[in-house]
């Protein structure tokens, strides 16, 4: 502030630039850089702006078609994955589950709150890197068992007693890197399940050491299939990159059930860099993973679990109708047990931030008992209340996205397809064949007209031998 000798105060601050690439935060994050000699992390997702599945609209019935009524006709949400070559496929109430978080990103309290959670509302969660906790096992009546490129805390019992056996390949928030846990989360008790040392820094391969390839993965998957007997489904995880490519190559590989995780996907501790500058996006994922299917005519007989910043039952059902079977909930689950909640605000400012921004998740100082392996913020976190919160939290997602069905007319939820959508950006509609809202023009590819016009969803053979 100046003043001009009139008595009258000027605020400068009026005429000072606002740079477009030197914005504060850029300038904040060269200067931390500068001081640390390394890169940043954080936990959580990715901050830059994407297209999303909020740039889609449904069409609900009106005079040409007859809707549901939301109270006296049914809507069906079971869903079945693993059903191509498993004896005993997973069943669930419905078309929601829980993603793979490891116990050492997450606390005990949490993985028992979310199993249990799960079992109530009828689904499934994962175990995620470092192996499978007791209480995740107790707690969860369907619980699928991940393979990481690390083998932390991998047990040949433990899988046996799985429902299904998730490879991971890649992570939505990271593809193409290997995963973090830093010391400060390394207790003894996760020392202990990932046979590391206390307290120090844990950073997984990228690579499987039992894999390079597809033709090695189809060997590890008909490895796992005898181990288990043919009775329980192999999932594939592939973090959003080159979609169509990797679904047909686990799909050929004999796969059971590919998840995708888009590029909103969280994590726990990640780069800082990574988050905003790889991976494709979650709805640009589901379209090419079922392109992928469609040209390999496996569309419906390997089954898709989308996953990558799913928030809300508009989310669940866009997906759905888009060529998903399943969705996967991660950040949006520890959310739901009281992540960036308004408690313990002293906390939080011991951190540097403030509930609602909170991305601190890598420190273990979760101040709401979480992603923490510190026994006084873990009691903040009782497994009923984790489990009661998970359980309405997913239930609340059911009602919505059977709210879009019934609206669409659609007396089951996997009824639910493209021609339901109306594309809200030029961008959205280039990216799902969708047309644009107040036209009848898709403007992606070729092959997107053709999906529209037949409702088949079938490709021009120009397309599924070119690639295009």
């Amino acid at each position: 502030m100046t003043d001009h000798g009139n008595g009258e105060a000027v605020d400068f601050r009026r005429w000072l630039h606002q740079h477009a690439v030197w914005t504060p935060d850029v300038i904040q994050d060269i200067q931390l850089k500068a001081e640390l000699g390394r890169y940043r992390y954080r936990g959580m997702s990715t901050t830059r702006p994407v297209p999303n599945m909020d740039d889609l609209t449904f069409l609900p019935c009106t005079l040409s078609r007859v809707p549901l009524e939301g109270y006296r006709e049914r809507c069906v949400t079971e869903t079945v994955l693993g059903t191509r070559f498993a004896e005993r496929p997973v069943r669930l109430k419905i078309p929601i589950c829980v993603v793979g978080m490891s116990f050492g990103a997450l606390s005990r309290n949490a993985k028992a709150g979310i199993g249990l959670g799960a079992t109530r509302a009828g689904t499934s969660t994962t175990t995620g890197d470092g192996g499978m906790h007791p209480l995740e096992r107790e707690n969860s009546e369907h619980l699928i068992y991940q393979i990481c490129p690390s083998h932390y805390g991998n047990s040949a019992h433990d899988m046996a007693s799985a429902d299904a056996v998730e490879i991971v390949v890649g992570q939505g928030a990271k593809p193409g890197t290997g995963g973090v846990l830093l010391g400060a989360k390394v207790s003894d008790e996760v020392a202990r399940m990932r046979d590391l040392p206390l307290g120090v820094d844990q950073r997984s391969p990228v690579r499987h050491p039992d894999f390079i390839g597809p033709a090695d993965l189809r060997l590890k998957i008909e490895q796992i299939r005898e181990a288990t007997d043919w009775q329980i489904p192999v999932y594939v995880k592939i973090g959003a990159a080159r979609t169509r490519d990797d679904v047909k190559l686990a799909a050929k590989a004999g796969a059971d059930v590919i998840v995708i995780d888009g590029m909103e996907g969280g994590s726990a501790a990640t780069p800082d860099i990574l988050y905003d500058h790889t991976g494709i996006p979650t709805m640009a994922a589901i379209c090419e993973a079922r392109r992928a299917l469609e040209d390999l005519g496996l569309l419906g007989e390997v089954q898709i679990v989308l996953q990558g910043g799913i928030k809300n039952g508009a989310d669940v059902a866009k997906a759905l109708a888009l060529g998903a079977d399943a969705v996967g909930v991660g950040s949006a689950a520890m959310i739901a047990l009281g992540c960036n909640s308004a408690r313990y605000i002293e906390d939080y400012h011991a951190l540097g931030t403030e509930p609602g921004h909170c991305a601190h998740c890598h420190t273990g100082q979760c101040p709401v008992g979480i992603t923490t392996q510190d026994e006084r913020l873990i009691e903040r976190l009782p497994v009923e209340v984790a489990a009661e919160r998970v359980e309405n939290f997913l239930n609340a997602l059911t009602l919505e996205c059977q709210m879009f069905a019934r609206a669409c007319g659609k007396q089951d939820v996997h009824d639910l397809e493209p021609e339901d959508l109306r594309a809200l950006t030029l961008e959205a509609s280039m990216i799902t064949g969708i047309p644009l809202v107040g036209t009848d023009a898709a403007f992606g590819a070729p092959w997107a007209h053709r999906m529209h016009n037949d409702g088949a969803g079938h490709l021009p053979t120009s397309d599924v031998e070119g690639g295009h």
